[in-house]
């Protein structure tokens, strides 16, 4: 067995400016697919600035910090860690391994081999068609110490769909070498709880951690996630998914896609993502994290959440978020976050391929708790920022350093700092009188130039939160909630 260890890293501040392409998961029938349609009633809600945590230490004038924390190893398990008492194989197009439906059941020191394939995608995505292992109809399946190895197209390796069903995995591996074939997938609302996994996927849209129509709860602890296909970040969530004191690594396509109304949280997680392969013609951009609502279906419309704390991400390429046609929330705290692309920036809201053209921008909070913030920030003119700077947070970039585009409210708490690399312009700005470092640049509110040591007083940007065709669903905090399921066929 062998032992990563997460820690965090020394960040220092890099110049960033505009980035390239985009890859993103999409099977037949699954997320990625944009039906533009008409745009209906709307709501609004108002943001609120996030509550503080604890502080990091800061340096005047800079955003470089080498400040060092605990490190968390990571057990990396392989196949020859785990005994193998038993094999059970099935080569049947469509058919599983194991099939667990309304009862509990467990299984330990097994090795599960899938092959064959699926011939309906949705039945296959949304379903459990042709996984290895697949539990339903309220079961409680406890995995644990097992191998899965699996060679066909969507061939998901462990599988758990609908209401009441959960799936308890731990000390496993996880191989998929087919087309959509993720390692963990959860649809229709089931949960599924993983510990201490090794997972590797090679295929073409096959994330480690995926879930589709209908969402659920996907809760990992530990262990090592890795992808190199193209459309396959480690993580594509159309449900809430929370991922504990992993590394998680994609070496083609986003680290993490967020669809709809749906969350993910990291907690003490090392990232590492080289998105570098395109998978859309929808989007020329490359990013680490790509939050958005393609308008298949696959996902509810509504708010997104995406939470990091502590931990590191590391973006190999291209910029390090993407927000498109949704509205979301992304906290930020003690995270270290380093681009290793010189011209990627670190936030980009605009539009692109999804959604109604005119409407399908990203409407953007961005809260940083004792977090520091390395690249610029670009809100195109159908998008908009709030952006909350708490607890010794430092922010070095500029924001539309271009000119004047989509709204953007910055709201500066005392002890956090705005050191400017290029001019910017924003629309409204709270702040008091030490809080930003113009650096020999200019700041433009709302037309107007910024007078370095002024406090300021500005009001954030109503989030219109939209019920169909546009910036999600209704304004309630994450549910889970994927997409209500159709009923399957003959039912």
């Amino acid at each position: 067995m062998k032992n990563r260890t997460l820690s965090k890293l020394t960040v220092s501040a890099v110049s960033l400016l505009a980035a390239a392409s985009l890859a993103l998961t999409a099977c037949a029938g699954a997320s990625g697919t944009a039906t533009a349609t008409a745009q209906t009633e709307s709501q609004s809600i108002e943001t609120e600035a996030p509550e503080t945590t604890e502080a990091v230490t800061q340096t005047e004038g800079t955003v470089e910090t080498t400040e060092e924390t605990e490190t968390t190893a990571v057990s990396i398990l392989s196949e020859e860690d785990i005994t193998v008492n038993e094999t059970i194989n099935n080569e049947a197009d469509g058919e599983h391994a194991i099939e667990v439906s309304d009862e509990s059941a467990s299984y330990s020191n097994i090795k599960v081999e899938k092959t064959g394939d699926s011939n309906s995608g949705d039945e296959a995505d949304f379903y459990g068609e042709n996984s290895a292992i697949f539990a339903s109809d309220g079961a409680t399946l406890d995995l644990t110490e097992i191998v899965i190895d699996t060679d066909g197209t969507h061939a998901n390796a462990v599988f758990s769909y609908g209401e009441g069903t959960t799936v308890n995995i731990s000390d496993s591996v996880i191989t998929t070498s087919g087309n959509c074939s993720g390692g963990l997938m959860t649809t229709g609302g089931g949960t599924m709880n993983a510990e201490n996994l090794t997972i590797h996927t090679t295929g073409n849209s096959s994330a480690a951690i995926r879930s589709d129509r209908g969402g659920g709860t996907v809760t990992v602890t530990g262990g090592s996630y890795t992808t190199d296909g193209t459309g396959s970040p480690v993580i594509y969530s159309t449900a809430d998914i929370t991922v504990n004191d992993a590394v998680l690594e994609s070496t083609a396509s986003q680290g993490v896609v967020v669809e709809g109304k749906n969350s993910v949280t990291l907690n003490n997680v090392e990232l590492i993502a080289d998105n570098n392969t395109k998978n859309s013609d929808k989007s020329e951009w490359y990013q680490a994290v790509m939050i958005y609502q393609s308008m298949s279906g696959d996902a509810a419309e509504g708010a997104s959440y995406f939470t990091m704390d502590g931990g590191s991400l590391t973006n190999k390429n291209g910029d390090i978020f993407f927000v498109n046609n949704t509205v979301t929330t992304i906290t930020l705290s003690d995270a270290d976050i380093v681009n290793e692309d010189e011209n990627g920036v670190f936030l980009r809201a605009e539009a692109a391929g999804w959604g109604n053209e005119g409407s399908n921008g990203g409407q953007v909070t961005l809260n940083a708790s004792g977090q520091v913030i390395n690249g610029d920030m670009i809100v195109d003119e159908v998008s908009n920022l709030n952006l909350y700077l708490s607890d010794g947070s430092e922010f070095s970039g500029a924001i539309n350093s271009d000119g004047q585009a989509g709204e953007v409210y910055v709201e500066i708490s005392s002890g956090a700092k705005w050191v400017l690399t290029g001019d910017s312009y924003i629309t409204s700005l709270t702040c008091d009188e030490d809080s930003i470092d113009l650096n020999g640049h200019t700041l433009y509110v709302n037309g107007a130039a910024y007078e370095a040591g002024t406090a300021s007083e500005g009001e954030a940007i109503e989030v219109v939160v939209s019920s169909g065709g546009g910036m999600g669903g209704p304004p309630d905090m994450p549910g889970g909630n994927g997409g209500e399921p159709p009923a399957k066929p003959g039912e």
